[in-house]
């Protein structure tokens, strides 16, 4: 079976993926496709793996660690009102963190982002275009590397 994170992993090395931050001990920081939830990222581990816990413990420390730092600097750049973390797996079973920067009133409903309606959520509109998607990168990489 096909793995969509291990797809987008090869993108980055093969340095075809627009998306691409910055790659870190662990894991690869990638802005989400779109975009929502401003400045909505991901964490993409180096190991697949399904499960948190399947990780050899201080490779899962450090990747623990590093998707801290990467939480920071989102918060940082993206100044949202609250940041909320998902580690979910149910689509694409390899361990990944969604970084949702949350703004009042991103959803009709206070509530979850997964309440918002997908055809909202992953509206084409919501793709950022290259200028904007550039911009983000540019800035989540050098507070990460700030961080660091």
């Amino acid at each position: 079976m096909s793995c969509l994170i291990c797809e987008r992993i090869e993108m980055i090395k093969n340095k075809t993926n627009p998306y691409f931050v910055i790659e870190l001990e662990t894991g690869y920081v990638v802005i989400g496709d779109f975009q929502h939830f401003k400045g909505y990222t991901l964490f993409l581990c180096k190991e697949h793996v399904s499960e948190l816990h399947f990780l050899p413990k201080e490779f899962r420390d450090k990747f623990l660690g590093e998707m801290a730092l990467v939480a920071e600097a989102v918060y940082n750049v993206f100044q949202p009102v609250k940041l909320n973390y998902e580690l979910l797996g149910n689509g694409d079973s390899h361990v990944h963190w969604h970084l949702f920067p949350r703004v009042e009133n991103d959803t009709p409903k206070r509530g979850p982002v997964w309440w918002l309606p997908p055809e909202e959520m992953w509206d084409e509109s919501k793709r950022p275009g290259s200028k904007e998607l550039n911009r983000m990168v540019l800035l989540l990489k050098e507070e990460i590397i700030r961080l660091s």
